[in-house]
Order: structure tokens, then sequence, then C-alpha cells
């Protein structure tokens, strides 16, 4: 007889990425690796490789939302991870699909692939950014110059990445993570952590690398992996951070630019060591 395994459930609402090391792909490899039934939404297709984004094709909007409506009829999420979500109108149709269906542990990774240092999201996708997605997040996991956009706060010190946090904070996130990558050039580098009561650092050895290519997504799902699981909030975070880390220190070698960071590291590594 047919046995039957009960198993946590994860969506991601992302771009692809054709090489393989950021966006959904990145998304679906970081959920197997955490045990996580892995469900993707499909935003746009990007032609990409470790030297940079060639193209970016997203779907048509009936797309997106027969996507998320086909998800919700039958496949009931225990955590949602968003990431590129194109502009304006699909932010607002992605946020209302999250409501309609009541989908918790929402995690907002707000990427913003920029060309020349500019951002491609316009003003608008920025503000329906902040009023549509961040009051939905269990925790939105900026890097530097994404909190700076969606902030207006110049980050240069770590007063002003604290004010960030804040700012996100009363947008309507439940917790902030404001990743620290882009912060200084020290031998350290810390991720700044804000549940609205207090600010809790994490700080990790600065790996020389240039095999960075899909961190924030992989971090970003991993958190969500862990709340799917039903892990605390403090414990998913503490795991992701340390994922990514093991992951970034183990990166593969592929490609002539930015390599992608490697998704199977952390557990074999931890088999390794016992």
């Amino acid at each position: 007889m047919e046995k039957l395994t009960e198993v946590s459930k994860a969506l991601t609402i992302a771009g692809s990425d054709s090489g393989g090391g950021a966006g959904i792909q990145a998304d679906l490899k970081t959920f197997q690796e955490f045990g996580v039934y892995g469900m993707s939404v499909l935003t746009a297709v990007t032609a990409q490789n470790t030297t940079g984004v060639q193209g970016i094709f997203p779907v048509p909007i009936e797309g997106l939302e027969a996507q998320l409506e086909s998800i919700g009829a039958d496949l009931t999420p225990d955590a949602v991870k968003t990431g590129m979500l194109f502009s304006s109108e699909y932010i607002e149709r992605t946020a209302y699909m999250i409501k309609k269906f009541q989908w918790k542990n929402v995690v907002v990774d707000p990427v913003m692939i920029a060309k020349g240092g500019a951002t491609l999201l316009g003003e608008d996708a920025l503000q329906a950014m902040k009023a549509y997605m961040l009051p939905l997040a269990k925790i939105v996991t900026p890097n530097i110059p994404e909190a700076e956009a969606l902030t207006g706060i110049k980050i240069d010190c770590s007063e002003a990445r604290e004010e960030a946090a804040r700012v996100l904070y009363e947008a309507g996130a439940d917790h902030v993570v404001v990743k620290g990558g882009h912060f200084g050039n020290g031998e350290y580098v810390s991720d700044l952590v804000f549940n609205g009561i207090e600010m809790i650092e994490l700080i990790e050895k600065r790996i020389q690398t240039k095999n960075t290519h899909g961190t924030g997504c992989t971090f970003s799902a991993a958190l969500a992996a862990e709340l799917a699981s039903g892990k605390k909030i403090e414990n998913a975070i503490v795991h992701a951070k340390k994922y990514i880390q093991t992951a970034i220190e183990h990166g593969i070698d592929v490609g002539s630019g930015h390599g992608p960071v490697n998704h199977f590291a952390y557990r074999r590594v931890a088999h390794e060591q016992y």
C-alpha cells in the first residue's frame, strides 16, 4: 500500500535565472536542502549568467495571477518568499493574492536588479513595495542599497542602518534584517536584525570570494524554508545565516564572472563533521 509522507511546503514568487545561481532556481535548491516541498510562481524570465543579466522578460500579468490561483486552489504553502516582482502592477497583484488566500510566514526579499547603479524598479514600484508588501511581511531582508531605496536614508554608518531598520519596521514588517555585505570592507560583516524592540547584530567573518551570485535569494529562501517547518523566527534567522555563510565559503567554480554560492554545501559539511 502506498505510504504518503507529510511535508512542509514553501512557495517562491520570483523571476528565473537561466544561469541557475539566483531567482527561483536558487530558491528551489534551497528548499530541497531544507527538506521542504518547493513550489514556484514565475514573475519574469531572465537571460542571465555569471557575467550579468542580458535580458528580462516579464510573464503576462494574467499568467502571474493564474499561477497564484492554481497554488491557492490546491496547495496551501506554509511559508511564502517573494523575490523580483518586476513592477508596481505585479507587486499589487501579488499582495492581493497573498491576502486573498491568507498565506502566512511571508518573507519579502525586495529584489532590485541594478544596471549601472540605477534600480530597475521605478518610484511607483518602490512605493507599491512599501504600501502593499511590507505590511504582509513576517520578515523583510533588504541589502544596503535596497534599504536605502526603500527608506530614502543614506546608510553610511551604524546609526543610519538602525534608522532604516526602524522605518521598514514602521512600514509594517514584523521583523527586519538589513544585510551587511555592502556595509564597509572590514574583516567582519554584520547583519542587523530588528524585531521592534531590540537591535541585534549577527557578525560573521567576511569571506573573500567573487562567488556571491544568489546570496540574497538563497538567504531569504532559507528563511522561508525554516518558517515553513515551524521554526521560531529568531532561530530561523540564525540557521539561515549559517546556511548562506557555508554556501558562500564553498562556492561553485562555474562561469567566468561572479559564480554562484553552493546550495549543497551545508548538509555535506555537517555530514563530514559528524
